[in-house]
């Protein structure tokens, strides 16, 4: 019995935590001013099923690599806004920005996996500077 609750429990906590990483990549997107179609290439989904995202109507799912990939936008967007110290003009500028130590705009990088990766990473380290 103890395993069918347990069991039970963790599709609850995995629905929800598809709820809740759905919910906030829609909001980081919002905040960095985001397309659809650049945001469905970031994740490696369609145009038409980000605006299904965006409407509430499309979670992503656990195990699949467009949730993983969105985990790592929020990455992005924490880091980043820790950096510009919350403001949304700021970030959005950051990323339309060439930048010298990434050798190229992040908003350009950002559309491959390695590139996204490369920005979170750049971005974790400006983070823990004291």
């Amino acid at each position: 019995m103890a395993v069918r609750q347990l069991a039970a429990g963790a599709e609850i906590d995995g629905a929800l935590q598809e709820r809740v990483l759905s919910k906030a990549v829609v909001r980081a997107a919002d905040h960095l001013a985001l397309t659809n179609r650049l945001l469905a290439e970031v994740l490696g989904l369609s145009e038409p099923t980000v605006s299904r995202l965006r409407r509430g109507q499309y979670q992503l799912q656990r195990g699949a690599k467009p949730f993983e990939l969105a985990q790592l936008l929020l990455r992005l967007f924490r880091s980043l806004d820790a950096v510009t110290g919350g403001d949304d003009e700021a970030s959005r500028s950051w990323l339309r920005s060439d930048n010298r130590a990434l050798a190229a705009r992040p908003i350009d990088l950002i559309r491959s996996i390695a590139g996204l990766a490369d920005v979170a990473a750049y971005l974790d380290s400006r983070r823990a500077i004291v």
